[in-house]
């Protein structure tokens, strides 16, 4: 008869990580539905322990932060996939248009916490040491496809990368930040598979209809 194996023992790295992660997923909950201001340390601890939150974090503050860093980290990792290099310069953009549409729509958690954030004019996002240095990694890969596109002929030359980026995020949020007002006023599905996806595509359609080398646009723009 064989003996059953044994579970594997978690080492105490892994615990201290599935420990944090369990106190983030709750107090994103809890930030999303109530913001910064209105979020509270007793009801988070409700559904773990506040011991653990002052441990591993040190109060509301920090505890917001790495939730704000893990929101924003996930976001820009997920990029990290996209093979930019691949394909023609408008494919390689396309995806990543595509993608970040999906991932707001996937994610609507970021732009809640985004939009909360906003409200405190970025005062804990400038706490973050890492959220610069990641966001700084798109604007690379953005500017690389930018610069390989006016070589292939495909895109106009100058495209500032930061702008690309802002449309691309500022469409991709609408998305999420208005759904509930836009889908009342206008009777519009916004939030099926199907909506997200056709959205997607529209808004790169946009996009790459500006950047293009054939692209009527206003001087100096």
């Amino acid at each position: 008869m064989t003996t059953p194996a044994k579970p594997q023992r978690r080492s105490h790295a892994q615990a201290r990580e599935e420990a944090i992660d369990q106190i983030l997923d709750i107090a994103t909950r809890e930030f999303v539905e109530k913001g910064l201001a209105g979020a509270r340390i007793d009801e988070i601890a409700e559904q773990t322990s506040k011991r653990k939150i002052y441990y591993y974090f040190g109060g509301k503050d920090e505890l917001y932060r790495a939730v704000l860093e893990r929101a924003y980290h996930r976001m820009r990792d997920s990029e990290s996939t996209l093979a930019p290099g691949d394909g023609t310069a408008a494919e390689a953009l396309r995806r990543i248009i595509e993608h970040d549409v999906t991932y707001h729509a996937q994610h609507p958690d970021l732009v809640r916490l985004v939009m909360n954030e906003n409200i405190h004019h970025a005062e804990h996002l400038r706490q973050i040491e890492s959220i610069r240095e990641k966001n700084r990694g798109v604007i690379d890969v953005l500017a690389g496809i930018l610069e390989r596109g006016a070589r292939e002929g495909l895109f106009r030359d100058a495209i500032n990368p930061v702008e690309l980026h802002m449309t691309i995020s500022a469409l991709a949020f609408y998305n999420v930040s208005n759904q509930h007002t836009f889908s009342h006023n206008f009777g519009v599905d916004m939030t099926s598979p199907e909506a997200v996806a056709r959205r997607a595509k529209q808004v790169a359609d946009i996009i790459l209809a500006w950047v293009a080398r054939s692209a009527v646009v206003s001087p100096g723009v």
